[in-house]
């Protein structure tokens, strides 16, 4: 069985729906600043019980309906909330069956947290880093609820070029919660990979990885030095500390010369 978690509603029972508006008032009124959005709360609601261990793996969570209801939104509001848990590997869902927490095999590759520049001299190259563009400024909604960040809250956003003997290897686009790191404002990210300078400054608890593979845009191919319409291994990477998101981060690699290497074994 599980729990009601309705209590667990942050910042009160106004609940801010997809676009903005909350309920309990005819849903005429704005989203107050400084709130996240509701479905970003439902989700850091179910990881936290699942964190502190009252939900385990395969343990049944409640639905869309029952979350709906619990905090007061629509059901595409939770439906959004329990799809990205699903492709997050939070949880598990099936047809008539629900979602549940999700069980840990020994199949399950667990993925590091590599330093850019040990990862290309491992393959007996030279490494080069190219800092491409920095800005400090407010990000756009996709990249704000990622970063789970209120609107106008800033972050800083980088964009860098790994190269290998002089070959385009890694393309990389950064955000970096300022709130989590301030001192990331200050760092000199031409000198040292962002990735590598977190490791060395903040602490992180959890680490949420997407690999995927698209074509080449023009934009990318031309950082690349590939056709558009290439192949690209695509890695997005979201870290946390503790319930803060630090940052999350796109690295876009060319197919024909990068290859994703795990090593597993079953558990005890």
């Amino acid at each position: 069985m599980y729990m009601q978690i309705s209590h667990l509603s942050i910042e009160g029972t106004d609940v801010a729906e997809p676009d903005g508006r909350t309920q309990g008032d005819g849903g005429t009124a704005r989203r107050p600043r400084g709130r996240l959005p509701a479905y970003e709360r439902i989700k850091a609601a179910i990881r936290t019980r699942i964190r502190e261990g009252e939900w385990g793996p395969g343990d049944p969570i409640p639905g869309e309906s029952e979350l709906a209801r619990d905090f007061g939104v629509s059901r595409l509001t939770a439906h959004r909330a329990l799809r990205e848990l699903a492709r997050e590997g939070v949880i598990e869902r099936r047809r008539r069956r629900g979602s549940r927490v999700a069980v840990r095999t020994g199949r399950d590759i667990v993925l590091e947290i590599p330093r850019i520049e040990r990862l290309v001299t491992g393959l007996g190259a030279a490494y080069e880093l190219r800092l491409l563009w920095r800005r400090t400024t407010v990000p756009p909604s996709e990249i704000r609820e990622r970063l789970e960040l209120a609107p106008g809250q800033r972050a800083l956003h980088l964009v860098l070029l790994h190269l290998a003997d002089r070959r385009p290897f890694q393309l990389e686009d950064r955000w970096i919660n300022l709130l989590a790191v301030p001192e990331a404002a200050q760092a000199d990210f031409t000198t040292i990979a962002p990735g590598s300078w977190l490791l060395e400054h903040v602490p992180w608890s959890e680490a949420e990885h997407v690999i995927a593979a698209e074509n080449a845009d023009p934009a990318t191919a031309r950082a690349l030095d590939i056709e558009p319409g290439e192949a690209v291994l695509v890695i997005e990477r979201r870290t946390r500390n503790r319930n803060r998101v630090v940052t999350w981060a796109r690295f876009r690699h060319p197919g024909s010369s990068y290859r994703l290497a795990t090593a597993f074994a079953p558990r005890a």
